[in-house]
């Protein structure tokens, strides 16, 4: 109702501003790039419509693509509260853009290398967050644009960021461009049958990432046997472009990346169910979220139904942070505390240590270095809590089921060095 008559009567006022339809519904990627199509400007900026710019925000933009205009800049993206709209800072320091081996976004510290005398400036960033960038027209045109073969959303940042960067361009974050976006709790539109974001993430991998796609589909086994679509068209541009390969991204670009996310998943120091000595019951998660607290059960192993309620494999793996699931399939919440008698809960994954980080010592004891306390259990009521640290006390006393005594007393040596 508030995107035909009413828009058109509202959008009168900016004589600038044109509004362009399309016939049928087309999803952001190529609705995007008939909007591209039509413009006039020496520069493109994309900008999602649930977003407000604030002040001074394009000056800085335009000046970094005047530099070289074989460049893509991104603002720093802030918050605005789904709720009331309120506009707040984006939290923490100006980080990279990343990605692991799933494809999800990730955002890593700016290395020392990287960083410049004045915070202020611009930096180089391996990949965007989303979709609000600006850009030469010409050259986003010379790099044929998005890819028209994605589907609704999905990938298409990547796409972008892996192409600019291999194909003879680059990627810079300036801190001095600022817009803010809502993050909206739900989506507020329905996304077509048989759209599927994974099809898009393994037609850019497919399309990009050459021998470093089989690294996600190690771990997202159901990519293999999804069809791409015909990706002649983009090889094509690829070869015609001259662009380096995705070996050359990961060594000059995003080569601070498999420090945070390696390919190849270091071992973990000991995975499976997490049993307490005196209860002889097992840590479950219940398969919950962040702020889940952290309970004991019956152990699956014993004979608990086998019902999807249970959560009851976890990996401590060599971030030395405790997740659940098992080495090659971990969810991306993390075993958290924050005080030697807080309860032990889950928490999104930062992969920082701090609060996150646990040691599993000889005496069986899960040690919190942060609070300086360890993981202790009350069985009668199968809590779980942090508490002083007592040795001699089974309650905090705990088994897993696998170790790879190797990794750990890597770990353990590290943590008394």
């Amino acid at each position: 109702e508030h995107l035909k008559e009413k828009l058109e009567e509202y959008m009168v006022r900016f004589a600038k501003v044109r509004i362009v339809r399309t016939k049928k519904r087309e999803g952001l990627i190529r609705t995007r790039l008939l909007g591209a199509s039509l413009a006039r400007g020496e520069v493109l900026t994309f900008l999602d419509s649930h977003c407000e710019v604030n002040v001074n925000w394009l000056p800085p933009l335009l000046n970094q693509i005047a530099l070289n205009h074989k460049t893509i800049v991104c603002p720093m993206i802030d918050v605005i509260d789904h709720n009331h709209f309120g506009y707040e800072a984006q939290a923490g320091d100006a980080m990279r853009g990343a990605f692991d081996w799933e494809m999800y976004y990730k955002r890593i510290p700016i290395p020392p290398e990287l960083q410049r005398a004045d915070p202020s400036d611009p930096f180089e960033s391996p990949v965007m967050a989303g979709g609000l960038f600006a850009v030469n027209r010409k050259w986003f045109w010379e790099l044929g644009g998005y890819d028209p073969g994605l589907e609704i959303w999905g990938g298409e940042q990547y796409e972008i960021s892996f192409k600019v960067w291999m194909c003879g361009g680059g990627m810079f974050d300036v801190p001095c461009s600022r817009v803010g976006h809502i993050y909206r709790k739900y989506v507020p539109y329905k996304v077509p049958s048989g759209t599927s974001l994974a099809r898009n993430l393994k037609r850019v991998a497919e399309t990009w990432m050459d021998e470093f796609a089989e690294y996600i589909y190690q771990r997202r086994p159901e990519y293999r046997h999804l069809s791409t679509g015909d990706i002649s068209a983009q090889k094509e541009l690829r070869k015609h472009l001259k662009c380096k390969d995705f070996k050359w991204f990961m060594a000059v670009v995003a080569w601070d990346v498999p420090k945070y996310y390696p390919p190849v998943e270091p071992p973990p120091a000991a995975w499976g169910e997490i049993r307490n000595v005196a209860a002889n019951l097992c840590v479950d998660s219940k398969h919950g979220a962040t702020g889940t607290e952290l309970r004991l059960d019956i152990c699956v192993k014993d004979g608990s139904e086998r019902t999807w309620s249970h959560e009851q494999l976890f990996t401590f793996g060599w971030r030395e942070d405790i997740r659940p699931g098992e080495p090659l399939h971990t969810r991306k919440f993390c075993f958290d505390a924050i005080s030697h008698s807080s309860p032990v809960t889950l928490y999104d994954c930062h992969g920082m240590k701090g609060n996150q980080h646990w040691s599993y010592r000889k005496d069986k004891t899960l040690f919190h270095p942060v609070s300086n306390s360890c993981i202790d259990c009350n069985p009668a009521e199968k809590k779980i809590f942090m508490n002083r640290c007592d040795p001699l006390s089974e309650t905090q006393q705990w088994m897993f089921e696998h170790i790879n005594m190797t990794v750990l007393e890597k770990f353990n040596s590290k943590a008394s060095s």
